[in-house]
């Protein structure tokens, strides 16, 4: 536990977080929306720095990414905690553990409490609260040495949301770059503009989530707005951090042709080299009544997201599917061909299709 970066005391003891698009006011003795950031008389305090509830090595095109590094490896570490409350969480088990195990009481600027639906929720001290954080101790040399002798190329701040374990990610983005590993956030995209600037010199990668574009939909699924996870893939790319985004397709939710094109024309009113991975939802959660994606409608989501102008769609956990390969958007060639997680073949040099010379953006291995 150490106190936290990214926020400012009020005058009547709260304590204005601005950490993240949230922009929590939290009472002294309460947690921000995210369950691990603490007022303690007047101070915030970060209750997960270096606490490590994951720790592992996955192939990057699990993040996914597929036009940074192609086939190497990351090694991915994650937190407790989450900002937001999506209804269809994959990681709920550790990204909503503070909420749901009774670890903290939370305080979302209004102060109504927040701490799930425990009615035994408790607000603890700090010195209780930090001994309840599930996870292992561990510092940003172990975490940067851990990569080195896995063979990694980057480290992946991912599981949960990178944004509430910042100043730890912080930390070891810097000393990761002074070893010559890059760094890769998987996150919502939340996070506040002045800890993005902070940290974008040490960030060369991101994968952003863009669950869908009708705003009170959005809110209903995550309990956040989209405008700023918006407004944050445009200043990414701004700040030259190489950006991917994911929608998971939900049925009955951001499927319609309609909304999946505003997005894929957000998208290309951005940048129409974006990578955009429209990936197949699997009931969990609490959409335990929603069913898989079908394949043909991530047919149709790439489709409409290649007729809106982008170059490079991908359809997401449907291993097999053509639509995981990367084709040069200038000849059509078969560039990259994956199965999964797993590269078939990669027939891109230097970051240019060996076929018609057209460069692909992305950050490649250098050219032997």
């Amino acid at each position: 536990m150490r106190e936290a970066m990214f926020w400012n005391p009020c005058p009547d003891g709260r304590v204005a977080c601005t950490l993240c698009a949230l922009d929590c006011k939290i009472a002294r003795g309460r947690r921000g929306a995210c369950g691990v950031r603490v007022n303690v008389e007047g101070k915030l305090f970060t209750l997960v720095y270096g606490r490590l509830v994951a720790r592992h090595v996955d192939p990057i095109e699990k993040k996914p990414l597929f036009h940074f590094f192609p086939g190497s490896l990351s090694y991915s570490i994650a937190t407790v905690g989450c900002n937001f409350r999506c209804l269809h969480c994959q990681n709920y088990e550790i990204s909503q553990q503070p909420k749901e195990k009774g670890v903290i009481c939370a305080d979302t600027g209004n102060g109504a409490e927040a701490g799930g639906e425990n009615p035994e929720v408790l607000c603890l001290s700090l010195r209780e609260a930090g001994a309840r954080i599930p996870g292992e101790d561990v510092s940003p040399e172990e975490v940067v040495q851990a990569a080195l002798r896995s063979g990694c190329t980057s480290i992946a701040y991912t599981y949960t949301e990178p944004t509430i374990f910042f100043e730890f990610a912080y930390d070891t983005a810097r000393l990761a770059h002074s070893r010559g590993l890059r760094n890769v956030f998987v996150t919502n995209g939340y996070i506040g503009k002045e800890a993005l600037e902070a940290i974008a010199p040490y960030l060369d990668a991101a994968n952003i989530d863009l669950k869908g574009f009708r705003e009170s939909a959005h809110k209903q699924m995550t309990g956040a707005r989209v405008g700023p996870v918006m407004e944050n893939i445009r200043r990414y790319k701004s700040l030259g951090i190489w950006v991917e985004v994911t929608t998971l397709v939900i049925p009955g939710h951001n499927d319609s042709d309609e909304e999946l094109r505003q997005i894929a024309e957000f998208l290309v009113s951005v940048d129409r080299d974006i990578p955009w991975h429209v990936t197949q939802f699997y009931p969990t959660y609490r959409l335990l009544d929603r069913p898989r994606t079908p394949v043909p409608r991530l047919r149709r989501a790439r489709q409409i997201g290649l007729e809106a102008g982008l170059h490079y769609v991908y359809e997401g956990n449907v291993p097999g599917e053509g639509g995981e390969s990367t084709f040069c958007h200038q000849c059509q060639s078969l560039l990259i061909q994956r199965y999964g997680f797993t590269l078939l073949a990669n027939r891109v040099v230097g970051g240019r299709c060996p076929d018609c010379g057209t460069a692909l953006p992305g950050v490649w291995q250098a050219a032997a």
